[in-house]
């Protein structure tokens, strides 16, 4: 199987970084497919903690070919904070290759999105601000800027030049603060100076890399549920991180893909408003929060925790054809006398199998719940699946039942060995 896709199969922050991580070892290009600085990744090594926004995770094996694919729209300043970071620390990142379709990121479109935010008054919608939104509004608008076109030094500055007045112009119609148009193409210009020796033709790049025989591994930020079509519209990001996306953001076929990796914590979470049927709003819910340390890598924001959603995972299996699931955070439950595990909906008396395609119908569901006796004790240092105690192998076999698809890959700590290999 050449190509892997990793997708999350929640709201996000299931811990995909962990799971590339580890299935980069057998990869020799890690390729970022849709998204920008608005999703954390992290991976812990020891006593060192990476927090990575843009740079695919692969980038801490020598052995990686790190690319950030056409669907990735990309700001600059946090690219090369990153780099900054990582050379800093020892690792290099000379091997990066960007998209020359990737579309740039500028100030103008967190301007943007600060307003569009500010002027939903109690109905925001929880964006990071990063400017992801507009900056694929202009995508779509076909007034974007691509990295390709920071190749050409003079032609790129003139384009930022335009832009930048064009949306100075209207954002303070709108009411917004006025840009420093100056202080925006200087800085712009020499950002692009750096990025240019990163931009490549990654379409052929990818393909050259399949051809030799290399194999592949595409990874998504965010999640199945926050897909711009398949999510919780309008709580959801602007890019589709679905398994389809990987083939629209790296020019990648759908045949060339053999492995759908699905992860999902052993609860739920999610950051922002919308629908959360199995959201635990009590003392539970705030154990949850407080062991797993649900607090957003890029935001800060605590996150909304609940059960695990079956409902939502047999969903996710369908808009992704996962051929598996990963579940990480099963140890945040050593201390729970119980867990549950959401296998279905009810609404006025009637069963739901299938997860609702109406917002309004989703938060009015009542979870149905099966409910399963702890373990107490700890799994930090379970490494083979038959050391696992007997409840919390019941909780993964209910999961795979529930699901339909085998859990391969079990999460039992922060660290990057904290795993185990399950069916």
């Amino acid at each position: 199987m050449p190509v892997t896709v990793v997708v999350g199969a929640q709201w996000g922050d299931e811990g995909k970084a962990k799971v590339i991580d580890l299935l980069s070892k057998e990869h020799g290009y890690v390729v970022r497919y849709q998204g920008g600085h608005n999703a954390g990744h992290t991976v812990v090594v020891g006593d060192e903690r990476y927090a990575l926004q843009l740079i695919p995770s692969g980038i801490l094996y020598d052995h990686v070919v790190p690319v950030i694919g056409n669907g990735v729209v990309v700001d600059m300043v946090t690219l090369f904070n990153e780099i900054d970071t990582l050379e800093r620390r020892g690792i290099s990142c000379s091997r990066l290759v960007v998209s020359s379709h990737a579309h740039l990121i500028f100030p103008w479109h967190q301007a943007w999105d600060a307003l569009a935010e500010a002027g939903r008054g109690d109905a925001k919608i929880g964006t990071t601000l990063k400017g992801i939104g507009p900056a694929y509004a202009d995508k779509a608008r076909r007034v974007g800027i691509r990295a390709g076109e920071v190749l050409d030094a003079g032609s790129f500055a003139q384009a930022l030049k335009e832009r930048a007045v064009a949306e100075n112009t209207t954002l303070v119609a709108a009411g917004g603060a006025a840009l420093d148009v100056d202080a925006i193409v200087t800085q712009f210009a020499a950002l692009a100076a750096r990025l240019a020796p990163y931009v490549g033709d990654t379409v052929s790049v990818l393909h050259d890399a399949l051809a030799s025989g290399q194999h592949l591994l595409l990874e998504g930020a965010q999640a199945t549920f926050l897909d711009l079509d398949h999510g919780t519209y309008p709580y959801v990001t602007s890019s589709n991180p679905t398994a389809g996306g990987a083939c629209a953001g790296t020019g990648l076929g759908p045949r060339d893909i053999g492995r759908i990796v699905g992860i999902t914590k052993a609860y739920t979470t999610r950051v922002g408003a919308g629908p959360f049927p199995t959201e635990l709003l009590d003392d539970l819910g705030d154990k949850l929060v407080d062991i797993g340390r649900e607090f957003g890598t890029v935001t800060g924001r605590r996150r909304r925790p609940g059960w695990i959603d079956c409902v939502m995972l047999r969903q996710a299996v369908r808009l992704n054809s996962l051929t598996e699931l990963a579940l990480t955070k099963l140890d945040v439950f050593d201390t729970f006398e119980h867990v549950r595990v959401c296998t279905g909906y009810r609404v006025g008396g009637a069963m739901l199998r299938n997860y609702p395609d109406r917002m309004e119908l989703l938060a009015d569901v009542e979870p149905v719940y099966a409910d399963l006796p702890g373990w107490n004790q700890s799994l930090g240092a379970v490494r083979e699946a038959a050391q696992l105690p007997a409840e919390a192998q019941a909780f993964l076999r209910l999961v795979e039942t529930e699901v339909g698809v085998p859990i391969r890959i079990v999460g039992v700590g922060a660290e990057r060995d904290d795993y185990l290999l399950w069916s």
